[in-house]
């Protein structure tokens, strides 16, 4: 079955400012070339509380370095969502995908290249106290490992339950 790429057409990003969200999918992208040697990158992908003009909520990702270093982009953002740093036992491994499903706020700022405005994250903060969480909406995770037998596996729904704490 073919695969057919269309042209540009329109894209509206998510509106800067402070939003909540809540995360819906944690992706491996793999190792990808960049100008400092070949990095393990992840995307990161939010829901916000903001609709699109088909009624949707908007989708802001952001893609990491899978770095915990503490210069690394991904321990920054992870430090000041969870509230507190890492500590020595926690640096030793920690699981990506306990995001999904967790609230908390986006400060969304808007970049421009190439003629075309890009809707980046800037930080990510704990969710207010006080604040009703959000539920995940229309949202098909991507499943980006091969299944045990080898094969690709099939996309999973997000689950609609929202983490009562944070698992982290």
């Amino acid at each position: 079955m073919p695969i057919i790429a269309k042209g540009d057409g329109n894209f509206t990003p998510a509106p800067a400012g402070l939003h909540q969200a809540v995360c819906v999918d944690v992706v491996d992208l793999g190792i990808k070339e960049t100008k400092w040697g070949d990095k393990h990158k992840v995307q990161i992908r939010w829901q916000i509380d903001k609709v699109n003009e088909k009624g949707k909520s908007f989708l802001v990702v952001q893609n990491y370095t899978l770095s915990l270093n503490e210069k690394a982009g991904l321990r920054k953002h992870l430090d000041a969502w969870r509230g507190k740093k890492f500590t020595k036992e926690e640096l030793e491994g920690f699981d990506l995908e306990s995001l999904i499903g967790v609230n908390c706020q986006l400060q969304v700022v808007h970049n421009e290249y190439d003629g075309k405005v890009f809707a980046n994250v800037q930080a990510v903060v704990p969710l207010g106290k006080g604040m009703e969480k959000m539920e995940p909406e229309d949202y098909v995770r991507t499943i980006d490992r091969p299944d045990q037998n080898g094969g690709e596996s099939l996309p999973q729904d997000v689950p609609a339950e929202s983490t009562e704490d944070l698992p982290f």
